[in-house]
């Protein structure tokens, strides 16, 4: 999402799980963008709204950590998901 060269990734699925895309597609995610798309975004709008990769890196909830992080040389956030 951030089109950073990191040297790990994580596996995001475009519709989540919960929300009926278990065997959907799945993108690399660096861990930050990871756990940032699931602090700010919750499934049902990530299912809805941004169930691809273009739309996600579009979403506006994404825009000013986007900007952050494409400059950035974090490889790891602590884990901030939000309870659901």
């Amino acid at each position: 999402m951030c089109e950073r060269q990191v040297r790990y990734v994580s596996r995001h699925h475009l519709v989540p799980r919960e929300e009926g895309g278990r065997h959907g597609p799945v993108v690399d995610l660096c861990q930050p963008c990871h756990s940032t798309v699931h602090l700010l975004l919750t499934n049902r709008i990530l299912a809805k709204q941004y169930s691809t990769i273009e739309a996600l890196r579009s979403a506006e909830e994404l825009q000013k950590y986007l900007h952050w992080i494409r400059r950035s040389r974090v490889e790891h956030i602590s884990n901030r998901r939000r309870k659901q």
